[in-house]
């Protein structure tokens, strides 16, 4: 694979220091799980994309697109080829009226934030979700009764020939974690949310509420990728696994948490193969009790 040629073009536009040989996935996923990318892309510019696929494309190099890790996987041998990881050096945010405009990494927690001190609501749901906006758009990022087919008016996108375009709301095809641009691998760049005016208290309730919730429920102190599973229709994913007696029960040192059995944890050092047989043993125990079809809800990428 031509890594090499490739990093001397990118780094013909690209700042070397946008650009990380052999980077450790694991320091870019909340799982801390993941071999080594070839080579890491930081975009801070549209133009920055753009180059990468091009060059990826002439020296016939795979590419992949990650925002801030937080519905990933990576197995242990790592990923062949170049990563864009869109998050904190590609994340302004602009607030106009009852409108937010935000570049594709801005994570989910600082839009929640900036709406609140503009009094806007509509976010409150998304205030406790890592990922980023563009993340949350391509798999349409939900909790706690809100999802992000709410909110987004339009998205501007750009798909693997470099071409940008604006998609509306209906053409985004927003379904249960799934969307339009997920569907035909295409790249968020920016979208706007349309919020309605509220009381900075009420607001902030909302917040704090969902916050003391999610603390409650949700393993927050040890590394995971969330929810691993999607709902299965009539069920919830957690209550199969628990009640098929699954709770703590560890693969090395991935286990399924002991406070919500809908995510797993990394109770240490987890390989992604600990990961990867823990889900086999969850999916083998559900569908042999209930019959149900468990199916992953994280992105699972990377070579074995």
């Amino acid at each position: 694979m031509n890594i090499h040629e490739v990093y001397k073009e990118l780094s013909s536009v690209i700042p070397e220091k946008q650009l990380l040989k052999d980077e450790p996935m694991k320091s870019h996923t909340s799982f801390r799980i993941g071999g080594p990318a070839d080579l890491m892309v930081l975009p801070s510019e549209i133009r920055h994309i753009r180059h990468t696929l091009k060059v990826c494309q002439k020296w016939n190099v795979p590419f992949m697109v990650m925002g801030n890790g937080s519905n990933l996987l990576v197995r242990d041998k790592g990923i062949r080829g170049v990563v864009i990881k869109i998050a904190n050096t590609f994340n302004g945010i602009w607030v106009e009226g009852c409108t937010i405009r935000a570049q594709s990494g801005a994570l989910l927690s600082t839009l929640s934030k900036k709406a609140l001190q503009a009094e806007l609501k509509g976010l409150e749901f998304a205030s406790g979700i890592p990922g980023t906006l563009g993340g949350a758009i391509v798999m349409n990022a939900g909790a706690y009764g809100g999802e992000m087919k709410d909110i987004v008016v339009r998205a501007k996108v750009m798909d693997a020939q470099g071409n940008e375009f604006c998609l509306s709301n209906a053409e985004l095809e927003f379904g249960y974690r799934t969307s339009y641009v997920q569907k035909k691998g295409l790249i968020v760049l920016e979208a706007e949310l349309a919020l309605s005016p509220g009381k900075y208290e009420d607001i902030k309730a909302v917040i704090s509420e969902l916050t003391r919730r999610r603390q409650e429920k949700q393993p927050l102190s040890l590394p995971s990728a969330g929810s691993v599973f999607m709902r299965p229709p009539g069920y919830f994913a957690g209550k199969l696994i628990e009640e098929a007696g699954l709770k703590g029960f560890r693969v090395g040192d991935a286990q399924v948490s002991e406070k919500h059995a809908g995510f797993i944890v990394n109770v240490g050092n987890a390989t992604a193969k600990d990961v990867l047989t823990l889900i086999e043993v969850i999916q083998q125990r559900v569908r042999e009790r209930y019959g149900v079809e468990l199916e992953p809800e994280i992105k699972i990428v990377g070579e074995e």
